[in-house]
């Protein structure tokens, strides 16, 4: 009976801490850290200290899970109208508001105390930089208003790599944008595919996004001549020396299964195909970000 009963105060405890873990929005916030480790990797020679690669790791996603908090506070009556976000846990009135403000800035407070104390000052403002790009500027200003918001609003969420090379170098030399600059590419093919099979969903939630606006049929000529950008983008890394011949190759391979994916969404459109393209593009960046690790320690 005892048991029974301590099971039972557990419980309600183990679900809160739940709904506040995911407004973090961990799914995200995973593949975000995965590029900042990857960036960290590749600033260096030599392989950056492990208590450095945790501390800024940590830094970056204790500020990365508070700017989805407030994403997610200011988006939650847009998440209830929409079918993927309605489970939320502000739009499921889990969590409130205030609760999430508080929630939001004591996460956010500590990973800037860990950034500046424990790895960087340059690290902590390029990080609270991006928290205010995507948690005010993209929000409020850029979501709500321009169908062009995945492209403009972007730039924060190509960050993480120059994240981590400035925690390891205190610096944010141009190869480390070279790194944003093909996320940045790479958000807009992701974004839309994305739309374009949940296009009911963005029409209830009276978002502009660029299916709702133009129309398809212009969204998925918009994600093929991106995704060439994004194959064209991808070679600078072995341009400029950063990389060698085999990240090229799995560079070119990855790009081409990519221009199938847009170029059939662009031929014969199915809400099916836009699913697999989107799936595609998150194994892609993952894979693309693994190659230029591998082709430095191990090719």
């Amino acid at each position: 009976m005892q048991t029974h009963t301590t099971n039972e105060r557990i419980a309600p405890i183990a679900h809160l801490a739940r709904q506040y873990w995911l407004l973090t929005k961990p799914r995200v916030t995973q593949l975000a850290l995965f590029c900042a480790v990857i960036g960290m990797f590749l600033s260096t020679p030599e392989l950056p200290a492990p208590a450095l690669v945790l501390k800024a790791t940590l830094g970056i996603w204790l500020l990365a899970g508070a700017a989805f908090a407030v994403n997610s506070i200011i988006e939650r009556h847009v998440d209830a109208r929409m079918l993927r976000t309605r489970m939320r846990p502000l739009a499921r009135g889990e969590i409130t508001p205030a609760q999430a403000i508080f929630f939001s800035g004591g996460i956010g407070g500590a990973g800037m105390w860990v950034l500046y104390t424990q790895v960087n000052a340059l690290t902590m403002w390029l990080t609270f930089a991006t928290f205010v790009g995507y948690a005010v500027i993209y929000t409020v200003l850029l979501k709500p208003y321009t169908p062009q918001n995945i492209v403009i609003g972007g730039m924060s969420g190509a960050m993480p790599p120059v994240l981590g090379w400035a925690a390891v170098t205190n610096a944010a030399p141009a190869e480390a944008w070279v790194l944003a600059l093909i996320i940045f590419v790479w958000t807009p093919p992701h974004f839309w595919a994305l739309a374009l099979y949940r296009l009911d969903d963005y029409r209830k939630s009276g978002l502009p996004m660029l299916p709702v606006t133009h129309g398809s049929e212009l969204t998925r000529l918009h994600i093929l001549l991106y995704t060439v950008a994004l194959v064209a983008v991808t070679t600078l890394p072995f341009v400029t020396q950063m990389a060698g011949v085999p990240y090229l190759a799995a560079a070119l391979a990855l790009g081409a299964v990519f221009l199938v994916y847009a170029w059939r969404l662009l031929r014969d459109y199915s809400d099916r195909l836009a699913r697999a393209t989107f799936n595609y593009s998150i194994v892609y960046l993952s894979a693309l970000f693994a190659a230029l690790l591998i082709d430095k320690y191990v090719a």
